[in-house]
């Protein structure tokens, strides 16, 4: 890939995705684009840049981006969360929900690839509050390939199989015959769960109530820093006062301008009074 490319291709990615793609990312480019190249029976990155220039629909520049996007997950990954968010998080605004007149409890997963995540804060909330206190999920991302993936709600037992037993049992069915070795999420917690695709920088999002808790983990390290206030400046607005922020543990709001109060590392609160 020469340099050349590489900066139309970085370039393309920013304008349509805020991705912020430094020089240390150029073999994660390059492999990815490989992928794109076999897809597309192209021969040369010269040509699939020259594909990219030449469409009319974006249709390309979006399996692009899905394909640098995409992130490895597992699920109940950085377990301290889920332990937060059962511990404090959630009795914290159980107690406050009659005096906020809160009939529901909401979470937003703002960047929920393949669906673990939001699959496994469904788990967790099926567990500790189960019908005594109506819940539901928003579950986006930038990819319409994974959010795909997440919907059926489909895992290999290898992934599953590093849950405990009786949680496997409890959330998942297990497949048979043709789908030997699959294991899907049952429906009653799919239900729960809303998915659609959303570029967390283009435009407002798409709801007209807050949520008690957003996960928004493993996205920021991806943009540069004045798209990184932007986007915390507009989770913020979506959180209720009181309510909290999950990034990523290898990500800080340090240097960023916010308004949000750290209770730990990776964990967020937007004032009470604000």
């Amino acid at each position: 890939m020469r340099e050349t490319e590489f900066e139309f291709i970085r370039g393309l990615v920013y304008e349509h995705s805020r991705i912020s793609l430094g020089a240390d990312k150029r073999e994660l480019v390059s492999a990815r684009l490989g992928k794109r190249l076999r897809a597309t029976n192209l021969a040369t990155v010269t040509d699939y840049c020259q594909l990219l220039k030449s469409e009319s629909d974006g249709d390309e520049l979006a399996h692009l981006i899905d394909a640098i996007s995409t992130n490895h997950t597992f699920f109940f990954r950085e377990i301290a969360h889920f332990d937060f968010l059962s511990g404090t998080a959630l009795p914290e605004m159980k107690a406050r929900a009659k005096q906020e007149h809160w009939a529901q409890f909401r979470i937003w997963s703002a960047a929920c690839s393949s669906g673990e995540e939001p699959y496994s804060v469904a788990m967790l909330l099926d567990e500790t509050i189960g019908a005594t206190w109506n819940w539901r999920i928003e579950a986006t991302d930038i990819s319409n390939r994974i959010l795909e993936r997440a919907r059926a709600g489909i895992y290999r037992e290898e992934t599953v199989g590093k849950l405990e037993t009786a949680r496997v049992r409890k959330h998942f069915q297990r497949g048979h015959g043709p789908q030997e070795g699959n294991f899907r999420i049952k429906p009653r917690l799919q239900a729960a769960i809303n998915f659609q695709r959303l570029n967390l920088l283009e435009g407002p999002p798409p709801f007209d109530q807050l949520f008690h808790v957003i996960f928004c983990r493993n996205v920021m390290i991806y943009f540069d820093r004045a798209t990184q206030e932007e986007l915390v400046q507009k989770l913020t607005r979506q959180i209720v006062p009181g309510g909290y922020l999950f990034v990523g543990h290898s990500e800080s709001l340090t240097g960023i301008r916010h308004t949000l109060q750290m209770v730990r590392p990776a964990i967020y609160r937007r004032p009470l009074n604000s």
